[in-house]
C-alpha cells in the first residue's frame, strides 16, 4: 500500500493512532483536542470494529483512510462544513481509485500466502 502511494506521489503517513468515535458525526472541539492530547492523530468513523475483527479471525486486512478535514488541529480557521468535506471526498475519492488500481493487481491470493504483520 505505501509502495504504491509514493509511486503515485499521494501524500501518506505509514503509521499513526486512530481514534474512532461513532459517527456520522463531527467530534466537538474538546472532544478533538482531548483525542490529540492522548496522542490521537486521526478521528474517523470507520476503523473499529472492522480492523480488529479481522485480526481476532486471522483475516488479512490492510486498512487505507483518506482525510477530509483537519478541523481540531486549525487555529484561527473557519469550522469545517460538509461542503468542504465534500469538495475533498471528490478528490480523495479519486486518488483512493488510483491507488487500489494500482495495489490490487500486486496482491498475492494463492493458498497459502501470508499476512504480514
Amino acid at each position: 500500500m505505501i509502495a504504491g502511494a509514493q509511486k503515485l506521489k499521494i501524500p501518506y503517513h505509514a503509521t499513526g493512532t486512530i481514534v474512532t468515535i461513532e459517527g456520522p458525526r463531527f467530534s466537538t472541539r474538546a472532544e478533538s483536542r482531548f483525542f490529540k492530547m492522548i496522542g490521537g492523530d486521526v478521528i474517523n468513523m470507520s476503523t473499529v470494529p472492522e480492523v480488529i475483527l479481522a485480526r481476532e479471525l486471522g483475516i488479512c486486512y490492510a486498512k487505507f483512510a483518506m482525510s477530509t478535514d483537519y478541523d481540531c488541529w486549525r487555529q484561527g480557521e473557519e469550522a469545517v462544513s460538509w461542503e468542504i468535506i465534500t469538495r475533498v471526498m471528490k478528490d480523495n475519492s479519486d486518488n483512493a481509485k488510483k491507488l487500489l488500481l494500482e495495489v490490487i493487481p500486486k496482491i498475492d491470493f494463492t493458498a497459502g500466502a501470508h499476512c504480514q504483520a
